[in-house]
């Protein structure tokens, strides 16, 4: 029978014992909750911190449900003291054959054409990226134009990019923004087996996190909780007060702000939007906006010349 350490036993070995680390390959992400790039004890008391006290969440979340129930909890801190004590399973390998058993469904990364890495989490039945996208190519290798006139912007009716304030700096935080026609384009701009999300998808994906269909439908500001549930905790790049911002799905929604159909930006820091591959009509496309002073999600059809964030889920 398999031995078990409880939060008591794995004090004492940490008092005795120190640091052990067991090295992993690159594959296994999954069980680093500190993202130190090692599997030790040091994870199991990361992960019980954030259970117990309040503590950061594991980083990415990903990484700290290592027994693959979809929920990270003090059995993940568990299991990981048998994989670094007693030298039970590897995290994510439940049946013990040496094979990651939890990312059947969602990989832990993936990367565009630009070979950007983006980390995964899966919410529900859907593997989302954690990151908002950042390529600079369609996936047949033809450029994405950068437009950094505001005039010129104005002027699209054809795909374009552009980082906030026309900074790169803000690109590795925030990822770029994108006018919707870039979204629409047949080339693709998301990593080959990834697609935008249909605003049905984002639908889903709210529903899962508690709203009604009758909430999803509606227009503007909807549900109670689940903006809150996308949110980046904290105020490392939320304005405050960040209201109910409890990043409990892992999907790390951060305020890349937005640049107008005339070309000007607003709200970095305020409010996160998103674009959605769904039209509402020939000039407007579905989006999601989500903002520092309400848990809520707001659902919206603007303008496609809006340059909006982009999140991508797996096909």
């Amino acid at each position: 029978m398999q031995k078990k350490f409880y939060l008591p036993a794995l004090v004492f070995m940490v008092a005795f014992i120190g640091f052990i680390t067991a090295d992993l390959d690159a594959q296994y992400i999954c069980g680093d909750a500190n993202g130190d790039a090692t599997v030790n004890v040091s994870d199991a008391i990361w992960i019980a911190n954030y259970i117990f006290i309040g503590g950061p969440e594991p980083n990415p979340f990903l990484a700290g449900e290592a027994n693959c129930d979809g929920t990270v909890n003090v059995s993940d801190a568990i299991w990981i003291a048998n994989y670094v004590f007693v030298g039970g399973n590897d995290p994510c390998d439940f049946d013990g054959d040496g094979i990651p058993d939890c990312w059947t469904e969602c990989p832990p990364t993936v990367t565009d054409y630009d070979g950007n890495i983006y980390q995964t989490v899966l919410i529900g039945d859907q593997c989302w990226m954690m990151e908002n996208l950042k390529v600079t190519h369609y996936r047949n290798g033809d450029p994405i134009p950068n437009v950094t006139d505001n005039a010129a912007w104005e002027g699209l009716t054809t795909g374009a990019y552009c980082a906030y304030n026309n900074d790169p700096l803000n690109v590795a935080t925030y990822g770029r923004l994108y006018n919707w026609y870039a979204v629409d384009d047949s080339r693709n701009i998301a990593p080959e087996g990834w697609h935008v999300p249909s605003d049905a998808e984002l639908k889903q994906l709210e529903m899962y996190l508690g709203m009604s269909q009758a909430e999803a439908d509606a227009i503007g500001l909807r549900g109670t909780d689940e903006g809150g549930k996308l949110k980046e905790a904290g105020t490392t790049h939320w304005i405050a007060p960040n209201t109910g911002a409890t990043n409990e799905s892992g999907f790390t929604a951060l305020p890349g702000g937005l640049r107008s159909y005339d070309g000007t930006f607003y709200s970095m820091g305020y409010l996160a939007y998103f674009w959605s591959s769904t039209e509402g009509s020939s000039n407007y496309a579905w989006s999601r906006y989500l903002s520092c002073y309400s848990s809520q999600v707001y659902r919206y059809d603007y303008s496609k010349p809006y340059g909006f964030s982009v999140r991508c889920v797996r096909d």
